[in-house]
């Protein structure tokens, strides 16, 4: 028969058993330390109000009431691009707008020159300066000064000379009765004057340019290399017709005639050289406010010239309806003056 004899157990630990159980016990204790700590301080200084939690951290019902909140996007300003005043000559003119081009003015052009040997987006212009766009040269009216004029000389009086008899008129005898014609009508009546039919405008550019003939502003061709395939004895670019161009070819043709007259009355105005940028706000009701020179190299007295230029022809014309639609009660403009 076989015996089983089982081994005695032991209630002692032995030495290695105990230490690892005290070092989990102090990691416990570091571990409860670090947490607590790092939750107080958080409390403290406001950690944890701008922590966000993940989404798959948050509860259900803090899921719930995030996605039933509005989402609230704040609206994008459209982007203004600026314009540039160009002048347009009939001889440039065209019936088709360009699609995409930075100029306006009185008038649809397309770009063409008359050397159409390279294809590019610009248009070759063989001129002189390089600040302004233009695209012809035009001089300016030069000032005449006005001249004393010499007193007339006395005259002697005129003698008298003997006036003729007066014929006695006698007086014509009243018609009978029954005389009521006492000449034939005429077999061709005449013709009514007066009643040409008129066509009224149908736009504001239309009702503009039928009110006066529309004169070149002076200024100097500019210099720009370039071509593009579009044939044209004159160069031109891509410019748009608008209402825009209209109204601001009034706008720069009082300032420039006003500007012109202020240097002619300067007897060292030829001895300017710079720019002078000035910006203004121009209302609805053709006055303007907020006048102020952002750029000049010419000196305090030209611009102080470039400033009575643009205050002195105020008020200008109000704004048509269809250009007050378009751009509202106010405009931001940008004048440059070149004293070259």
């Amino acid at each position: 028969m076989a015996i089983v004899v089982l081994p005695e157990s032991s209630l002692r630990r032995d030495g290695a058993e105990s230490s690892r159980l005290l070092w989990a016990f102090a990691v416990s204790l570091m571990l409860h330390l670090f947490f607590f700590s790092a939750w107080y301080g958080g409390q403290r200084f406001g950690w944890w109000q701008n922590l966000h939690l993940p989404a798959w951290l948050q509860s259900p019902k803090m899921l719930t009431a995030i996605l039933k909140q509005p989402v609230v996007t704040s609206p994008q300003q459209p982007q203004e691009i600026p314009l540039e005043f160009v002048e347009v000559s009939p001889a440039q003119a065209t019936a088709e707008a360009p699609k995409n081009t930075k100029y306006y003015s009185t008038q649809n052009s397309l770009a063409a020159n008359p050397d159409a040997s390279v294809d590019s987006d610009v248009p070759k212009i063989e001129g002189k300066q390089t600040q302004v766009v233009r695209t012809e040269d035009v001089p300016r009216e030069h000032f005449t000064p006005l001249q004393p004029v010499a007193p007339p000389e006395k005259s002697k009086p005129p003698v008298e000379e003997p006036k003729p008899p007066e014929l006695e008129l006698k007086p014509k005898p009243s018609p009978g009765p029954g005389d009521l014609a006492l000449a034939q009508p005429e077999r061709t009546p005449h013709q009514e004057q007066g009643q040409e039919t008129y066509s009224r405008p149908r736009t504001i550019s239309e009702a503009l340019a039928r009110q006066q003939p529309i004169k070149h502003l002076a200024g100097e061709k500019m210099k720009q290399e370039g071509g593009v395939r579009r044939h044209l004895e004159i160069s031109s670019v891509d410019a748009k017709g608008s209402p825009l161009g209209f109204y601001d070819y009034a706008l720069v043709q009082a300032v420039q005639k006003c500007w012109f007259d202020l240097l002619d009355d300067q007897s060292y105005a030829s001895d300017y050289r710079g720019k002078v940028e000035l910006h203004f706000r121009l209302h609805h009701d053709g006055s303007i406010s907020d006048l102020l020179v952002v750029g000049n190299t010419a000196g305090p007295i030209a611009g102080l010239i470039c400033e009575t230029a643009v205050d002195k022809p105020k008020p200008y014309e109000k704004f048509p309806a269809d250009m007050r639609r378009m751009v509202g009660d106010v405009r931001n403009i940008i004048f440059t003056f070149f004293y070259n």
